[in-house]
C-alpha cells in the first residue's frame, strides 16, 4: 500500500499532464476557463504538500479504527473504551469548525457526535467487563 502511494505522489505530474490532454482532446474544452481552474487548483493542492499531509492523516485514522476494529471483535474492553476515546477526539475539531464556519448542519453534527459518545460511554459503564465463562469440573463416572 505504501508502494502504491508513493508511486502516486511521484507520478503526479505524469498523470496530471493526462488528465489535461484528455480535457483539452477529448471533451473539447481547449479553452474552457472553468476547466483550466479546476485544474490549477487540483495542481496547486498537489504540489502544495495538502495531500501529503491529508494522506498521512489518513493512514493514521485506518490504522486507529483498525486497532479498535480488532479489538472490539476480540471484545476486550480497552477496545470499548478506545471507541469512545476515538470518537470524542473529533468533537474539538468540529467545535473549531462551528467556530469558524457556522452552520445548523456542523451544529447538528456536533450535538449527534455528543450523543453518540455520550450513548457509548453511558453503555459502557452500565454493563460489566466481559468474563469469559471458566469450564467448569464435571464428574465423570468410570467403569
Amino acid at each position: 500500500m505504501l508502494g502504491f502511494s508513493l508511486l502516486f505522489l511521484n507520478a503526479r505530474t505524469g498523470w496530471l499532464d493526462a488528465i489535461s490532454d484528455w480535457a483539452a482532446d477529448e471533451i473539447l474544452l481547449k479553452h474552457s476557463k472553468a476547466v483550466r481552474f479546476l485544474l490549477a487548483k487540483l495542481q496547486d493542492v498537489l504540489a502544495g504538500g495538502a495531500l501529503h499531509a491529508t494522506g498521512l492523516l489518513a493512514l493514521f485514522y485506518a490504522a486507529v479504527l483498525f486497532t479498535e476494529g480488532i479489538g472490539v471483535y476480540l471484545q476486550k474492553r480497552w477496545a470499548e473504551y478506545f471507541m469512545v476515546f476515538a470518537t470524542g477526539a473529533l468533537i474539538p475539531l468540529e467545535v473549531r469548525h462551528i467556530f469558524h464556519r457556522p452552520s445548523i448542519a456542523a451544529l447538528a453534527i456536533l450535538l449527534i457526535n455528543c450523543f453518540i459518545v455520550w450513548f457509548l460511554y453511558r453503555v459502557l459503564r452500565r454493563e460489566p467487563a466481559h468474563v469469559s465463562p471458566t469450564t467448569r469440573e464435571v464428574p465423570v463416572e468410570t467403569h
